[in-house]
């Protein structure tokens, strides 16, 4: 995934969540409506989402420095995680609130024609929001689902643009399925059941956005098939007789660090281990181009010695 289509995504949502915003509160204001009051907060939290989210991705562009080493790539998982916990369950426990208060006040809507305009409207708008993530993340994810590019993703834009679309078109249905349905009874009850259904709705996916991003944060290493590219990249070159262990690690969403050992012939030269060293390195970079960050440890390997991990030995190179 690049970072210009989730940076693209990002701003599409930006600019759609602050004009429904707006138009969210001076509806609620006009109609009583809590679904209405829930879907504003919503908005606004979406905004703070989209900003935080830019934030963190020019935060991460920072040059490396003494005290940060690899940089500052995790930046955006750190504003990701943010995102997914803080603005969504603020959003999700203030609707369910409203709704419970709803309830309890059983206070009647007001112009509930109003609320329903603007939901239409908000309907189509997010849409437009969500076929731009869409669109964006056709491009990155290949032949994955779209479950399955929300859960590997190593950059976080992406993923938290499309559930937060996915989570608003949803809770606007909810909202004017409650507005409607108040209108069409006479009872306020549906409005505040629409405002809690929008609550649960924020929460659970701020839940699904924490798990992944903590995922992230804690560290996550190649993909299944970037491995096997970074394999068979080491298992090309004449001089490596076995891979005694390998292991990576995303220091950010498009820096990828690869540290192995490796055993080669115990008549290397050192000039001649230097240059297999940088040829390896090349071959790595071309098949996986964000593995940026590759150490290699030459070592001697001895079958039946015992090591961290089995060794690799690769076929016609003993």
């Amino acid at each position: 995934m690049s970072t210009e289509g989730g940076t693209k995504a990002v701003i599409a949502a930006l600019l759609a969540n602050s004009g429904i915003a707006v138009t969210k509160f001076v509806a609620a204001a006009l109609s009583g409506s809590a679904s209405m009051l829930a879907e504003g907060v919503h908005s606004v939290a979406d905004a703070g989402n989209q900003v935080l989210l830019l934030v963190g991705g020019r935060r991460a562009r920072k040059e490396a420095t003494e005290t940060h080493p690899f940089g500052y790539g995790r930046e955006r998982y750190v504003f990701a995680f943010v995102v997914a916990i803080i603005l969504f369950s603020v959003g999700g426990m203030f609707s369910l609130y409203e709704g419970v208060n709803k309830l309890e006040s059983h206070e009647e809507l007001k112009l509930p024609w109003i609320p329903l305009i603007v939901l239409s409207v908000a309907i189509v708008l997010e849409s437009f929001s969500l076929r731009t993530a869409v669109i964006e993340a056709n491009k990155a994810r290949g032949t994955e689902s779209l479950i399955a590019f929300i859960r590997h993703a190593k950059q976080p834009e992406l993923p938290v643009i499309l559930l937060e679309d996915i989570a608003a078109l949803t809770g606007l249905v909810f909202a004017f399925a409650g507005v409607g349905l108040s209108l069409l009874t006479g009872d306020v009850i549906w409005d505040a059941i629409g405002t809690i259904a929008i609550g649960v709705l924020l929460i659970g996916v701020a839940v699904i956005l924490g798990i992944e991003t903590k995922s992230l944060l804690v560290g996550e290493g190649a993909s299944r098939a970037d491995v096997t590219k970074i394999r068979a990249a080491f298992e090309a070159h004449t001089s490596v007789e076995a891979i005694i262990h390998m292991k990576t690690l995303y220091l950010g969403p498009d820096e990828l660090m690869v540290a192995a050992k490796v055993a080669v012939p115990k008549t290397t030269k050192a000039t001649e281990l230097a240059k297999a060293i940088n040829e390896i390195e090349d071959a790595v970079r071309a098949a996986v181009p964000v593995a940026r960050v590759i150490y290699i440890e030459p070592d001697i390997y001895v079958a039946g010695t015992k090591t961290s991990t089995d060794a690799i030995v690769i076929p016609g190179h003993d």
